[in-house]
């Protein structure tokens, strides 16, 4: 069962926070810095500091709860019914769930001209059957997305409870979010629907996943995959010797891009390709009848991702060529090439308000703020230049997307009050 998860993991795709080296980050400036200080001095939030720290207990509850509630790609109901119902517990003031499977809870602000989000996605990358249970072996928490992204889960609920408990006020109103689809093959589906004309009014976007304290992804990292299907008739391999052979038109295919992606991607800005998984055919001695593979291409670069999709296609349609030429009995094979992911990429520019206060809230609480490129929730709104930002969900983690993926409560609380405060700057605060 392990062998055939660990497959599984493989054939879904690790998403994970995929990022550039760090940037260098221009300095923070003061009328920002000044705002954060001023605004973690307020009664209200002093007290929806201590509330955080004091419910630590709580939260972590929370985060195994939520954890051992298995959330696969596309099949993430059942957690996200949880979720709505944690969200109701911790004083929202009303709930829902869209067509898509997001789960939303408004709080309304006193003057509702502007609408803020925050959020954290529900989804895993582990497949139906994976062992979710949370063991605790010592002080740190050992289960498959017990970091990416429960532990954001956590902080959504928590913050949402802390702020209603101190009767922290704000302007706008703000959207607490668990998102379908964040990971794989989920393509950002959830997102994707909340920022479509279908979705909800959303001005301001942070999102919580992964890493500690520090990272403030204002960068998306836009990627293309697809899957390449060739189908040929099929036969014994020395009675139907002759037949054009998927198998063969497939290692041709990835001859002729691997050839001519390498010299696209040697200059220019960075551009990466890869062909994750390979499958088909039924035995040593059987020309197949199918043969196909998952094809990852990724960029800074929009134009560049269709310059990547014109070279996959051609050196596809060569290889199709070249098969069909080579048969010398039965019928020629076809091809499929289906576009199975299209995330967008994106670049904000740090002098940004909602960029310049997470890196002040990020100073605030002593660690240097380091935007980063990423390919996360917040790839959307970046592409469509609405203000966004990604943060880390704090506390120590590791091995993630993996069945020994680990989180250490080092300071957790510290990431959720990071979070709060900047969720709080962004929405403006009511004196």
């Amino acid at each position: 069962m392990k062998k055939l998860i660990l497959l599984l993991l493989t054939i879904i795709g690790v998403e994970g926070i995929a990022q550039e080296p760090e940037k260098a980050v221009a300095s923070i400036q003061s009328s920002f810095q000044k705002e954060i200080k001023k605004l973690s001095r307020r009664t209200a939030m002093k007290k929806a500091f201590e509330l955080i720290e004091a419910q630590r207990e709580q939260t972590l509850k929370d985060h195994i709860l939520l954890t051992e509630i298995p959330a696969p790609p596309f099949k993430e109901e059942v957690r996200a019914a949880q979720f709505a119902k944690m969200l109701e517990a911790a004083g929202a003031d009303s709930v829902w769930m869209d067509k898509m499977g997001n789960v939303i809870a408004l709080r309304k602000g006193k003057s509702r001209k502007k609408v803020v989000a925050l959020d954290a996605h529900l989804d895993t990358v582990f497949p139906e059957g994976t062992n979710v249970r949370v063991q605790m072996r010592g002080d740190t928490l050992y289960a498959p997305g017990i970091s990416d992204d429960t532990r954001g889960l956590a902080m959504v609920i928590r913050i949402l409870s802390a702020m209603n408990e101190a009767a922290v006020q704000t302007e706008a109103d703000i959207l607490f979010i668990g998102t379908v689809g964040e990971e794989g093959l989920g393509d950002l589906r959830g997102v994707k629907y909340l920022f479509s004309q279908q979705g909800v009014k959303i001005d301001s976007w942070i999102a919580i996943d992964g890493g500690a304290i520090g990272r403030v992804n204002n960068q998306g990292l836009g990627s293309h995959r697809y899957e390449v299907t060739f189908k040929g008739p099929g036969g014994h391999s020395w009675g139907a010797f002759g037949l054009a052979n998927p198998h063969h038109a497939l290692g041709s295919a990835i001859h002729y891009f691997a050839k001519a992606a390498d010299k696209f991607t040697a200059d220019g800005l960075k551009t990466s390709y890869n062909v994750g998984v390979i499958a088909g055919g039924t035995s040593i001695n059987s020309v197949p009848f199918e043969s196909s593979m998952l094809v990852d291409m990724r960029s800074i670069s929009p134009k560049r991702l269709d310059s990547m999709d014109v070279i996959l296609k051609t050196a596809v349609r060569q290889a199709l060529d070249a098969q069909n030429q080579m048969r010398r009995l039965g019928g020629e094979l076809t091809v499929d090439i289906k576009k199975i992911g299209d995330r967008p990429s994106g670049e904000l520019p740090e002098t940004l308000p909602l960029i310049q206060r997470a890196m002040a809230c990020t100073a605030f609480f002593g660690k240097r703020p380091r935007l980063t490129r990423g390919s996360t929730n917040s790839n959307t709104p970046i592409s469509m230049n609405i203000p966004a930002v990604t943060i880390g969900r704090g506390g120590d983690g590791g091995n993630a997307h993996s069945l020994d993926e680990w989180w250490l409560d080092k300071e957790g609380h510290k990431a959720t009050q990071l979070a709060m405060l900047l969720l709080v700057a962004e929405s403006g605060y009511v004196k």
